[in-house]
C-alpha cells in the first residue's frame, strides 16, 4: 500500500523537493538560482517539474500515518526499491543544479569538457525521472485523483523534455559521438559510450551522474566559443532533419555502436557553410537575424540570450546600442539555396520570401514582408501617434491571415508588443493585447509569446485595462493556456484571481473569456485551489441563481472540473449550491441537468453528509426521471447517485 511504498524514504524525499525548490525561489520571491544563460531555462524547468511532485509525496505521508509503519516482506522491500531510486534521481539533480548554478560562460575557457557534461546529466536525470514516475505502481498505491492527475502532468512534460533532448538519450543514432565528446562523457560516467548508444538510454544507477568534474566549476567559456557551442549537442534532435541528416548513418549503412565503420565505407558528410553557423550555437541558421552590431546570429539563441539581461554582442563583446534584431533575407536565401542544392528539407514556414501554401506551392510575400518591418519599426518610434497607428494596423493584419501571423513574427514584432502592454496611451494597450491575441492563434508563435516574458504584462491588462482589453487578455491567457505547462506559468502569475474579478463584474463578453479561460486553466489541478481561494464559487453561485440564465452553462461546466477538488467541495456545500443544483435536475436544459448531476455525484462521494442533504432535499424524483430520460452521460451520474442514495 502507499505507506508501504514509502517507507522511511517520504521525510527524505519531501526534504530533497523542498531543498530543490529553495535553490529557485530565494527570499523575498527573488531568484537565487542564478544559472548561466546557457542554462537557465534548462535549471528553471526541472525545479518547476521537480516542485510539483511535493503534492505526491505529503500525501503519501499523511498515509504513512494513518497506516503505520510499513511490515517486512520480499514485497515491501520492491516498493521502497522505487523511493530509494527517487530519492537518487532527486540527490542527482540537486547536485546538478548546484554545478550549473555555479558554471559561467562570460569568460575565456578553452575547454568546454565540464558544460557539455552538463547538458548531458540534464538529459539523464529528467529521462530517469520521467522512467521512474512513469513505473510507479500507481494500483497498489491509495493516492487521490488530484495528485495523480498531478503526477500525470510532470509526467507529460519530462517526456517532452527528454524528447527535446532526445539525441543522446531515447532518440540516440547508431552513429558514433565526436571522439573527444565520447571520452569526456566517458571519464564522468566511467563507461563506454557505445554501451549507451546501444542502450538508447542514461546509465541505470544515477549515483553515477555524480561525479561532474569540479574543475571547471567557477570557470567559463566564451559565449561563442566552447560553452555556447553545446547548444549544438541538445539542439539535433530539435532541429530536425537539417542537422539529422548531416549526422545520421543511412539506414543500409547502420552497424552497432560498438563496431567500427571502415574508413572507406563512412559516408561522406556534409560540410555547413561556416557563414551559414550560429556563432552561438554553431548550427544551421534558420531565422537569421541582425544586431546593432552588425552580427548575424539565430533568432531565437540571440533573443534567449538577450532576454537573460545581456546587452553585448556575443561574438565581439561590443555594447548593443539597440537590441532591434532585424532580419536578415540575403542570408537567409543563401542558406535556402543551399539546403535546395544539397537535398536538405528546409525549415517551414517563410522560406527565400515565400510562404508554402497548402497545395504545395509557393506564394510571393517579399512586398509583405517589407511592409510589415516598417510597420514594426514603427512601434519603437518615440512618437505616440506614429506608435498607435502602426500597432493598430498590426492588428488588422493579424487578424487577417496565418500568413500575415507568422510574418509579423517572422519581423520581431512579439517583444515589441509585449513592451507595449504597459503603455500609457489606452489604444497602443488596447491594439497591443489583441495582436498578441490574433499572433498567439499561429501555434508556433504562442512559444515565442511566452519567451518574450508577456504573461505578467498581459496579467496587467487584465487587471486595468478598458474593458475590450481585459476581454482580450482574457481570451490571450485561454489561447496560451492550451500548453499544459503554461497552465502552471499562467496560474502562477496572480492571473486567476483577476479573471475571477472578470468574471464577477466584467462585460457579458469579459465574463465569457474569463470563464473560457478559468475553465481551462483548472484543468490542471494546481490551479483548482488558487481559483477557490480567489472566491470563484461565489461567483458561479451568483451565474447560476441569475434572471438572465445566461451563463448557467458556464457556470456548471467550470463547477465541474473544480468539484473533485477537496477544498473546492467544501466550499460549494458551505455556499448553499447544494439546493440550487437540485433545482437545475428539474427545470434545467439536458446539458445542464447533466453537469449538475455530476457536481451532485462528486459533492457526494465518501460523504454520507451530503448524500443525506439531497435525499432530504428531495433529489430522488428528479434523478429517476434523468436515469431515464437523460443524456447518456446524465443518465450514468444519476443512475450512481441513486445507487449512493439506497446504499445510505
Amino acid at each position: 500500500m502507499a505507506g508501504e511504498f514509502a517507507g522511511d524514504n517520504t521525510p527524505e524525499l519531501l526534504s530533497l523537493v523542498h531543498d530543490i525548490t529553495g535553490m529557485c525561489v530565494g527570499g523575498g520571491g527573488s531568484s537565487s538560482l542564478t544559472a548561466d544563460a546557457m542554462f537557465r531555462k534548462d535549471c528553471t524547468d526541472l525545479v518547476r517539474r521537480i516542485s510539483l511532485l511535493s503534492h505526491l509525496f505529503e500525501e503519501i505521508k499523511e498515509l504513512n500515518k494513518v497506516n503505520g509503519s510499513p511490515s517486512s516482506s520480499s514485497s515491501t522491500a520492491l516498493e521502497d526499491s522505487w523511493s530509494s531510486d527517487l530519492v537518487l534521481a532527486l540527490q542527482s539533480a540537486k547536485r546538478l543544479l548546484s554545478v550549473a548554478k555555479n558554471f559561467s560562460s562570460n569568460s575565456n575557457n578553452s575547454s568546454d569538457g565540464a558544460a557539455k557534461t552538463i547538458i548531458f546529466q540534464f538529459q539523464c536525470v529528467t529521462w530517469k525521472l520521467e522512467k521512474l514516475l512513469s513505473s510507479l505502481p500507481y494500483d497498489d498505491l491509495d493516492i487521490s485523483v488530484e495528485v495523480k492527475e498531478q503526477v500525470d502532468l510532470v509526467r507529460t512534460q519530462l517526456r517532452r523534455a527528454t524528447d527535446k533532448y532526445g539525441f543522446m538519450i531515447s532518440k540516440m543514432p547508431s552513429y558514433d559521438l565526436s571522439q573527444p565528446l565520447a571520452q569526456e562523457i566517458s571519464q564522468v560516467l566511467g563507461k563506454s559510450v557505445s554501451g549507451l548508444h546501444k542502450q538508447h538510454s542514461c546509465p541505470e544507477n544515477l549515483s553515477e551522474l555524480g561525479s561532474i568534474p569540479k574543475s571547471n566549476e567557477g570557470k567559463s567559456c566564451s559565449p561563442c566559443g566552447a560553452g555556447s557551442r553545446l547548444e549544438r549537442t541538445r539542439s539535433i534532435h530539435a532541429s530536425s532533419e537539417v542537422s539529422l541528416s548531416i549526422l545520421t548513418v543511412p539506414k543500409s549503412q547502420e552497424i552497432s555502436g560498438s563496431t567500427n565503420i571502415p574508413e572507406d565505407k563512412k559516408p561522406e558528410a556534409i560540410v555547413i557553410p561556416e557563414d551559414f553557423l550560429c556563432p552561438i550555437s554553431l548550427e544551421l541558421m534558420r531565422d537569421p537575424v541582425i544586431v546593432a552590431t552588425g552580427q548575424t546570429y539565430e533568432r531565437s539563441y540571440i533573443q534567449r540570450w538577450i532576454d537573460c539581461g545581456n546587452t553585448t554582442c556575443p561574438k565581439t563583446q561590443q555594447k548593443l546600442q539597440h537590441l532591434t534584431l532585424t532580419p536578415n533575407y540575403v542570408l537567409r536565401s543563401l542558406v535556402s539555396q543551399w539546403c535546395i542544392e544539397h537535398n536538405i528539407e528546409q525549415p517551414t514556414g517563410l522560406t527565400n520570401g515565400k510562404i508554402k501554401k497548402s497545395d504545395g506551392s509557393f506564394r510571393d510575400v517579399t512586398g509583405d514582408i517589407a511592409a510589415i518591418e516598417t510597420l514594426v519599426r514603427k512601434l519603437s518610434c518615440r512618437s505616440i501617434e506614429e506608435c498607435r497607428a502602426a500597432v493598430a494596423e498590426i492588428r488588422l493584419l493579424s487578424k487577417r491571415s496565418t500568413d500575415n501571423r507568422i510574418l509579423i513574427a517572422e519581423a520581431g514584432a512579439i517583444p515589441v508588443l509585449v513592451n507595449l502592454l504597459t503603455s500609457e496611451d489606452v489604444m497602443t494597450q488596447e491594439n497591443s493585447v489583441t495582436s498578441i491575441l490574433n499572433l498567439s492563434i499561429y501555434e508556433n508563435n504562442k512559444g515565442l509569446i511566452m519567451l518574450a516574458g508577456a504573461i505578467p504584462s498581459i496579467v496587467q491588462v487584465l487587471r486595468a485595462g478598458t474593458m475590450e482589453a481585459r476581454e482580450n487578455a482574457a481570451a490571450t491567457l485561454f489561447s496560451l493556456s492550451l500548453a499544459d505547462e503554461n497552465k502552471i506559468i499562467i496560474g502562477a502569475s496572480g492571473a486567476i484571481s483577476a479573471l475571477v474579478e472578470l468574471l464577477e463584474n466584467g462585460s457579458p463578453r469579459g465574463k465569457k473569456d474569463a470563464a473560457t479561460a478559468l475553465f481551462n486553466l483548472c484543468i490542471y489541478q494546481g490551479n483548482k485551489g488558487r481559483a477557490i481561494r480567489a472566491g470563484i464559487i461565489t461567483a458561479l453561485l451568483k451565474m447560476l441563481t441569475d434572471s438572465s440564465k445566461s451563463m448557467v452553462d458556464e457556470a456548471l461546466t467550470i463547477m465541474s472540473v473544480l468539484a473533485s477538488h477537496q477544498e473546492a467541495k467544501a466550499t460549494i456545500v458551505k455556499a448553499s449550491t447544494i439546493p440550487v443544483l437540485i433545482d437545475l435536475l428539474r427545470t434545467g436544459l439536458p446539458r445542464n441537468k447533466e453537469n449538475a448531476a455530476a457536481i451532485l455525484l462528486a459533492l457526494c462521494k465518501r460523504d454520507t453528509d451530503n448524500l443525506s442533504c439531497i435525499s432530504r432535499l428531495g433529489a430522488v424524483i428528479p434523478l429517476s426521471e434523468l436515469a431515464r430520460t437523460g443524456t447518456e452521460r446524465a443518465k450514468r451520474k444519476a443512475t450512481s447517485l441513486l445507487e449512493h442514495l439506497r446504499k445510505l
